[in-house]
């Protein structure tokens, strides 16, 4: 959670000086896969939280899980899709909303982000 890319790099670089030699293979995949575990420096910082976790779909698809298990082979493929399709809307009333989401415009249409911040196109 550092505040920029910059720093995030010094941390990984300090964590690969201090722990290579006694988990090498953490440290392995901590340092081929930095870009992308990164990547979330290229949006804006209010979107940070959403996009360094899972759990959104992990507790949506929770809910569909639970109920199809508990009922297990007494569905035809219409109803199953009917019932997962009603308790994805029940769902959805308890989700929260996306923290700048004002933002989605600016990601969407190509706005490149820098450590969190939007950067002035170049004419």
């Amino acid at each position: 959670m550092a505040p920029s890319r910059a720093e995030a790099q010094k941390a990984i670089t300090l964590f690969r000086e201090k722990y290579e030699d006694k988990y090498p293979k953490a440290v392995s995949c901590l340092t081929k896969d930095t870009d992308s575990l990164l990547a979330f420096y290229d949006f804006p910082a209010a979107h940070w939280s959403h996009l360094l976790t899972t759990n959104a779909i992990e507790s949506t698809l929770a809910t569909l899980r639970h109920r199809t298990i508990a009922i297990k082979g007494a569905f035809s493929q219409e109803t199953a899709m009917a019932m997962m399709f009603q308790l994805g809307l029940e769902a959805e009333k308890s989700w929260r909303k996306i923290k700048g989401s004002e933002r989605l415009a600016e990601v969407i249409s190509g706005v490149r982000f820098i450590d969190g911040e939007a950067q002035a196109l170049a004419s």
